[in-house]
């Protein structure tokens, strides 16, 4: 069976690094993201245009490819859920949580019995196909599989400290651009308002155990917020680096 490097280094006390996709839908994507040096990536369900079976290829490439796949689900649904883990994805990340009990909800549908209630089916992509003695594996799962929520709203700061205490989480991540929306200043990520409830963020989890995260497209900024201790570090989108392509083409357009 398959362990899960990611929480392994966070277990640790290591730093990781991943990204995200948006668009791409190649399972190639998954091999090229390796081979750059990310450890993890997310497969954004949310907001990206991903079909389950677009979902279950990717993830198969990743795990082959030896980096983490990570699914952002669109919703808090057993079946948003459920399916992106038996496909193989080695954690889940849950928008838009806001209270404890959304925790414990997410991590009842992520955990097999006695830990919660996930349905089980053994050969599937969680288990590279393989049968495995369900007793062994499901005990394997509930240990390897990444619990992150993702903090994004005013209210979910408030409840922090209840909602990373419940036990099962593994990550906290904050949504910049959505967390700023709830805070009344629109896409002001650097604003004191923002920086003060991402510091409380971080000193919560630091309390409890918890890694911390964040999702940005900026290195100076990543890097700041890793010296204040986040080890959960998402860098930039697939589309971020498409679009990074600009600058070239404008510069050999003002070459003519």
């Amino acid at each position: 069976m398959r362990e899960n490097k990611v929480k392994r280094a966070l277990k640790r006390g290591e730093t990781v690094f991943g990204t995200m996709i948006q668009e791409v839908r190649s399972p190639s994507i998954a091999q090229i993201l390796a081979v750059a040096g990310f450890d993890f990536f997310f497969i954004d369900m949310e907001h990206g245009p991903y079909s389950i079976e677009s979902v279950a290829d990717i993830i198969g490439a990743a795990r082959l490819a030896g980096i983490a796949p990570f699914v952002r689900v669109p919703d808090l649904d057993y079946y948003l859920l459920s399916r992106p883990l038996d496909a193989g994805a080695q954690g889940l990340m849950v928008p838009r949580v806001d209270a404890p009990d959304q925790v414990r909800k997410m991590v009842s549908y992520m955990k097999y019995p006695p830990v919660g209630e996930r349905g089980c089916a053994v050969v599937r992509g969680h288990s590279d196909f393989r049968s495995e003695p369900v007793k062994e594996f499901i005990e394997w799962a509930n240990q390897e599989t990444l619990v992150i929520v993702q903090i994004e709203s005013k209210m979910a700061i408030d409840h922090i400290e209840e909602m990373v205490s419940i036990p099962g989480v593994d990550v906290a991540l904050i949504g910049p651009n959505d967390l700023s929306i709830s805070l009344g200043i629109p896409g002001e990520t650097s604003h004191p308002l923002e920086i003060a409830a991402i510091e409380k963020m971080v000193a919560a989890c630091n309390k409890y155990g918890v890694a911390a995260g964040i999702h940005l497209g900026n290195v100076d900024q990543l890097k700041d917020w890793m010296k204040k201790g986040m080890r959960f570090i998402t860098y930039s989108s697939d589309l971020n680096f498409l679009l990074g392509s600009r600058q070239g083409v404008q510069t050999l357009r003002a070459s003519i």
